[in-house]
């Protein structure tokens, strides 16, 4: 008889329901041996541990929890009972299910004879033969069918099978502490339909469960699983109905008595319950991760958006991270331009990319030729050596649509530039960045580190009227969790831009006090590339390319005065800007990995508006130390970011040179001095982008012969 079930249910499978429930598949079934010293006659419940290498089944007839193992972590096919691994102690009447914490040390039970909760403790994680009985909670309900956790614990879920049936939250001031819950809300259904008719109009409701970040919820009856989708994660106060699935022609005595997924969504598992017959427990795959009726919509979920978000956002800021430190850089060259004599470096740099070592052999040196000397020697030309390091925080705030994001950015950029006959800077930089954002509260992040290259330039258009334009290429390599409580996915996403930054200032003397309003846009365009996550086989999404694009405009002043001392000057300053950001939205085009069906997120970053004020000041020493510090504010409506910057320009003698490479993620920086009568070496080291930055410092000094 249970053969022809098996047969007669893949024939209607695959020729009759293959359109109607192409979400579900059969994969495996295996016995439940019937009541003895290991068995169990009325299996009620499934549950695993939190790697699927253990499955434990409860029923309401021989009071016992049974438990197998599983030689591949949520496969049914390969489990063997194990023998003697029972637990007996402290039933009250009949189990039904059994609900454990999250790091296996205790397991709640739900008992129908006393319609309470018992609450038993481990010895040793996961063995249910080390089980204690710890007390019990009566939460008053008429008929208890089932119970459930919110990943942290905190929330806890009973469906109460009696008068037309509710489902009850409660929080908890304690994770997994069921001693004083609070109930929340109790869901009996819509105005038009109880709870008792959206199931399926009986009275034999036996299971209830959840998607692994809560946006799904699964009730099951004799021949029904009813999916719902909630508008927050493990939240009543927003139930819909997505539809229910009736696979009473896999079951032979009409009882689906229990219900379970593994961590992905990807397999699904029901205990098949027959008074007097041998019992089974079934297994499913899903061709998307908990789409019994449909996919949970990646769309709909606030931490999927804010990821997604995130990516663009942080693109885009990168362009104002970037030019920052250079435009910064020439407005310290005009608020210094008496006070600085500009002397031999000679810098040189090295790159093991074949692109950067094209643009330092074939570009640069063109780039540099322009400027009246007729001197295409890259290396031995005039330098000024800078560098800026710049730390931000920043925060923005969740939406109706989107999760929080806390966003931690660090960078270092060097930088050499000279003074043409023509009166114009030039310049070159370099910057090295990471930015870590965190999304929501389920662990979900984005870890992007960048390499940028610069060319800039300052042209005077009179005394103290300037024009500053840049060009830049940034390369980046972001690496992105998403977490949906119970487990996560991974991907790896690299990406290109184009950047530049136009910049018009004119300055207002008067004594040593500066007024300098000026005029700024920056624009550009990003290449985010396509994708594919792993880790969890329901949940993977595949992502298309991207193209991001970038305008955004400011006007601004600045207030500058000087102050001289005996070593050195002071120069205080304050900076204040209005950005008008009026790029155009962007979409990210994605689909399961699983099984192709799709999405659009449309409408990603409009137009925002926000200000910005500075303050800071230089110092310049008359031994050649120059020191710029410089704290910003960036608000907006929903979002707001400090900087903390520290910049260095170094000026020596003639005697001093200085190279720079960037090999992998490591940028190293190499000092050669002569002084009386000895070399001086120094070589220093940081790789930037490792989870533990290497950083190293070497000092050489020999006799000159």
């Amino acid at each position: 008889m249970k053969l022809i079930n098996k047969i007669t249910f893949i024939i209607i499978f695959l020729f009759i329901n293959i359109n109607a429930f192409a979400a579900i598949s059969y994969v495996d079934d295996i016995d439940v041996p019937a009541n003895n010293e290991n068995g169990q006659n009325i299996p009620q419940g499934v549950t695993f541990n939190s790697d699927g290498t253990k499955m434990y089944i409860i029923g309401s007839s021989a009071n016992r929890i049974i438990q197998y193992t599983l030689s591949t972590p949520f496969d049914i096919s390969e489990a063997t009972l194990l023998a003697g691994s029972i637990c007996t102690e402290g039933f009250a009447g009949d189990g039904l299910k059994i609900i454990f914490n999250s790091d296996g040390s205790k397991f709640f039970l739900v008992d129908d004879a006393t319609q309470d909760v018992e609450i038993l403790t481990l010895t040793t994680a996961y063995d249910i033969s080390t089980c204690s009985n710890t007390g019990s909670k009566d939460f008053g309900t008429t008929n208890l069918r089932d119970l459930k956790f919110s990943n942290d614990g905190k929330k806890v879920f009973l469906y109460d099978q009696g008068g037309t049936h509710s489902l009850k939250q409660y929080s908890l001031s304690s994770a997994f502490d069921i001693s004083n819950p609070t109930l929340v809300k109790t869901y009996t259904g819509t105005s038009s339909k109880t709870l008792k008719q959206l199931t399926g109009n009986e009275n034999k409701v036996n299971g209830l469960a959840f998607s692994s970040d809560g946006a799904k919820m699964f009730v099951t009856n004799d021949t029904k699983i009813t999916e719902f989708t909630l508008s927050n994660p493990f939240d009543l106060s927003n139930v819909t109905l997505e539809g229910r699935e009736d696979i009473s022609d896999q079951i032979t005595d009409n009882k689906i008595s229990g219900i379970a997924f593994n961590n992905d969504g990807s397999k699904m598992f029901i205990v098949d319950s027959k008074t007097g017959f041998t019992s089974d427990v079934h297994e499913y795959d899903l061709t998307c991760g908990f789409g019994v009726i449909s996919c949970i919509d990646p769309t709909a979920n606030k931490d999927d958006v804010a990821s997604i978000e995130t990516q663009s956002e942080t693109t885009k800021k990168l362009i104002q991270h970037t030019t920052y430190p250079v435009l910064n850089r020439m407005e310290w060259l005009r608020r210094n331009s008496g006070r600085v004599n500009l002397t031999n470096q000679n810098i040189k740099f090295q790159f093991n990319n074949e692109i950067l070592n094209t643009l330092k052999d074939q570009l640069i040196p063109i780039y540099f030729s322009s400027d009246g000397n007729n001197e295409t020697n890259f290396q031995n030309s005039n330098w000024s050596f800078w560098s800026e390091g710049t730390i931000s925080i920043g925060s923005v705030g969740d939406t109706s649509q989107s999760s929080s994001k806390s966003i931690s950015t660090s960078a270092i950029t060097l930088g050499a530039d000279k003074k043409g006959k023509d009166d114009i800077m030039r310049g070159i930089a370099l910057r090295l960045g990471t930015d870590d954002i965190d999304v929501g509260d389920l662990g979900s992040a984005l870890d992007m580190s960048s390499f940028s290259l610069t060319f800039y330039k300052s042209k005077p258009r009179g005394e103290q009227r300037f024009t500053d334009h840049l060009i830049g290429l940034s390369f980046l390599n972001s690496d992105l969790i998403n977490n949906s409580g119970s487990t996560s996915t991974d991907g790896d996403r690299y990406g290109e831009q184009l950047y530049g930054s136009l910049s018009l200032r004119d300055t207002f003397s008067k004594n040593q006090l500066n007024f300098t309003p000026k005029l700024k846009i920056n624009y550009g365009v990003t290449h985010l590339g396509a994708y594919t996550e792993t880790g969890a086989t329901g949940l993977n999404l595949q992502f298309e390319d991207q193209y991001i694009g970038n305008f955004t405009s400011s006007v601004g002043t600045s207030l500058d005065n000087t102050y001289d001392f005996e070593v050195g000057s002071f120069i205080p300053y304050f900076d204040f800007e209005y950005n008008a950001d009026m790029s155009p939205s962007s979409q990210q085009k994605f689909s399961y990995a699983s099984n192709g069906q799709s999405y659009k997120l449309k409408n990603i970053n409009n137009s925002t508006h926000n200000f910005m004020g500075s303050i800071g000041f230089d110092f310049i020493s008359d031994n050649g130390l120059t020191l710029m510090t410089k704290y910003t504010r960036d608000q907006s409506k929903n979002s707001k970011n400090d900087n903390f910057i520290i910049g260095l320009d170094i000026r020596e003698s003639h005697r001093s040179s200085y190279a720079m490479s960037i090999e992998d993620t490591s940028a190293k920086l190499s000092q050669n001095k002569e002084l009386n009568g000895f070399k001086i070496n120094i070589d220093s080291h940081y790789d930037l982008f490792n989870e533990e930055p290497d950083y190293g410092l070497y000092l050489k000094i020999s006799k000159i012969n």
